[in-house]
């Protein structure tokens, strides 16, 4: 971390026009991180995100955030790439602990930490799964994570067809069905939708479960 040092001669003025916020030197040994964590928490707040703000909770100049993020959706698509490396990082630990041989245990892990993560995490699913921030295709990282990702729940409904478990070979219309489940259900929650539909707070995780064990006994060959 970079110290600061005392003058020994007489305290030297600001130049005319600058402030002392804005004279104040940076002391982060990771400022593009701290950056990124200040915008996911201007977010979650429900604040505005801006580039001077976000320097503002860093307590650093405003000028200083530039030279990593130059404008607004910079900024927001790093942020958006942290929120989803937090999520793949939920993703993988959930089927860390479904077994390889079984694709629908799988898929309904998936399915689960998905939901859990973005009802849990709902302005870091706002930022990944909606344009209301930045431009989501303006990142590279980001359209490649999520090419992954459907990728991944491919070759989970692949493994499931060549199983001989599935009643339709039309894989296509499985995923897209599944993703329009869990991400329609983390709308509802994060919407507050629930309680007109007679579901209290604490019960919401547990119709998340009967949920998407509805949808994949639809889609299992009996």
């Amino acid at each position: 971390m970079l110290e600061s040092f005392m003058p020994t001669g007489p305290t030297p003025k600001l130049p005319r026009g600058r402030s002392a916020a804005e004279a104040r030197p940076y002391h982060h040994g990771d400022l593009r991180r701290v950056l990124i964590d200040a915008a996911l928490q201007l977010a979650a707040e429900g604040a505005k995100v801006s580039v001077r703000e976000a320097a503002r909770r860093a307590a650093v100049s405003p000028g200083a955030p530039f030279r990593h993020f130059p404008t607004r959706d910079a900024l927001m698509a790093a942020a958006a790439e942290e929120a989803q490396r937090r999520f793949r990082t939920e993703i993988e630990a959930a089927l860390g602990q479904a077994s390889p041989a079984e694709p629908l245990a799988r898929f309904r892990a998936f399915g689960l930490a998905y939901l859990r993560w973005a009802m849990r995490n709902p302005a870091h699913f706002e930022i990944i799964s909606t344009g209301s921030y930045f431009a989501h295709g303006s990142s590279a990282e980001l359209t490649r994570d999520n090419s992954e990702l459907i990728a991944l729940t491919e070759r989970m409904l692949t493994d499931a067809a060549e199983q001989g478990l599935l009643r339709s070979d039309d894989l296509k219309r499985i995923q897209i069905a599944g993703r329009a489940l869990v991400y329609g259900f983390a709308r509802m929650k994060l919407d507050g939708h629930f309680q007109r539909w007679g579901v209290e707070e604490g019960e919401i995780e547990r119709m998340a479960e009967g949920v998407i064990d509805l949808f994949i006994a639809g889609i299992t060959k009996r």
